[in-house]
């Protein structure tokens, strides 16, 4: 996300590489080159010159210390603006009542369905509560089948009622619902428009006025740029909604919904959806995200997503049969799997510091890792547990297994043995040292 903006800005901020000072020649210079990237990655043009302005406000005058460039202190200016911009500080749902209601609005192809189910996925395994989900669109034919699909997936129950067109009627059966079954979250998926019009507007805050939600969430596709920021701004004028859902954030390489949304709706992007697996919904954090524009990365979320998948008990069961040396196929599986469920790849890799903008030409396939699935699944419950035992017979049986060459199970192999090595090496401290100790120091500074 956000490729062809990193680009721009990285163009912008080489005005003061070199300079040793910031001035009002070379700051204009480079603002006015930030607001040509702002505007070519449809930001609002007044959000992108009020931005610009701030920014060359501040930089102004600016005492640049030895040991920092004008371009690095822009650049951390630049962040923290464009933290303000997207609204600052995180804002966390409202869910302190029981039950909370939650209105799901948007035009049709937004994702309000499938973004319905991403939050009831959340709730349940992140803020353990007991959601039931709602279907609210009379008039999509699939809506209630996919919100069926989607609750069967994720072990979610979805009220229904397939012989009423009354959304109100359905609404308020479902709360009730939820109260008798001691559900303490109702997400009320409703019906979208290809277009804004007045009935759909109607019948929506017919909906909110009574049902009186807690939250009402409005979904955008992120990929339509400007024309989301103007669809949100007609919807907030009837529905005046708590907070904004960006989604397909991942195919948007702009990213001028994300930094205009706020200033001109003057409400909170509260989630962002970057894919279609049901755990692919994050926390709109402002301050990670500016830094992921700047391709400075972000850690923290990194971090996070691995917490989620990585189970202590299992972690510390993993960590003894590492010291054992008894780390096999079946645990490196087991990890390959658990990587997949924190998203997509490229998206991850992008989180590092660094790495984002080294990636952003190459093509990271989702499906990497399905060859060396394949070839550890063609393996039988015995090689998977005892590596040391696959001779040469068994390789060109596991390759023709799995539909692979000979030359990729050996890699594969090489590859685990190489790995454990180094893992058993790490899981002792004195030993890990004294190799740390050996290597050649780095030339940094140089």
């Amino acid at each position: 996300m956000f490729e062809n903006l990193q680009d721009k800005l990285d163009r912008a901020f080489k005005v003061l590489k070199g300079q040793g000072s910031i001035t009002e020649i070379n700051v204009a210079e480079t603002m006015k080159e930030i607001r040509k990237a702002l505007l070519d990655a449809d930001v609002n043009y007044k959000t992108a010159k009020a931005f610009t302005d701030e920014v060359r406000e501040k930089a102004i005058g600016q005492n640049v210390l030895t040991a920092v460039s004008p371009g690095q202190l822009l650049t951390k200016l630049m962040n923290d603006e464009l933290a303000n911009l997207m609204g600052g500080t995180v804002q966390e749902l409202n869910i302190s009542s029981n039950p909370t209601i939650i209105l799901i609005a948007g035009l049709n192809g937004a994702g309000k369905t499938t973004f319905s189910g991403k939050l009831a996925n959340f709730l349940a395994t992140q803020k353990n509560k007991k959601p039931l989900l709602v279907a609210g669109d009379v008039y999509r034919p699939a809506a209630i089948d996919q919100l069926e699909v989607l609750g069967s997936q994720i072990n979610i129950p979805v009220y229904t009622d397939r012989e009423s067109k009354d959304p109100v009627g359905i609404a308020k059966a479902g709360i009730a619902e939820a109260k008798k079954n001691g559900q303490n979250v109702v997400i009320i998926d409703t019906a979208g428009r290809l277009a804004i019009d007045e009935e759909m507007m109607n019948e929506i805050a017919e909906v909110k006025a009574n049902t009186n939600p807690h939250e009402i969430l409005f979904v955008v596709d992120a990929m339509t740029g400007q024309d989301a920021v103007n669809t949100a701004k007609a919807f907030n004028d009837r529905l005046d909604f708590t907070g904004v859902v960006l989604t397909k954030l991942d195919g948007d390489t702009r990213g001028g919904a994300a930094l205009s949304i706020k200033s001109v709706v003057n409400k909170p992007i509260k989630f962002i959806g970057t894919g279609e697996k049901m755990e692919a919904l994050d926390v709109f954090y402002p301050d990670r995200m500016a830094s992921r524009i700047l391709g400075m990365g972000d850690v923290v979320s990194l971090v996070e997503r691995a917490q989620m998948q990585f189970d202590e008990k299992e972690a510390a069961e993993l960590q003894k049969k590492i010291r054992k040396n008894k780390f096999d196929f079946n645990d490196f599986l087991s990890q390959i799997q658990q990587i997949k469920k924190m998203g997509n790849m490229k998206d991850l890799m992008g989180m590092i510091p660094g790495v984002g903008k080294a990636i952003k030409d190459v093509d990271i396939d989702d499906n990497a890792f399905t060859p060396i699935e394949s070839i550890i699944r063609s393996m039988t419950p015995h090689e998977r547990e005892n590596p040391d035992a696959i001779n040469q017979s068994r390789r060109l049986r596991i390759a023709k297994g799995s539909g692979t060459d000979l030359a990729e199970v050996n890699k594969l192999i090489k590859q685990f043995e190489d790995m454990r090595k180094v893992m058993k090496q790490f899981s002792n401290p004195a030993a890990a040292a004294k190799m740390m100790k050996g290597m050649p120091k780095m030339p940094f500074g140089r």
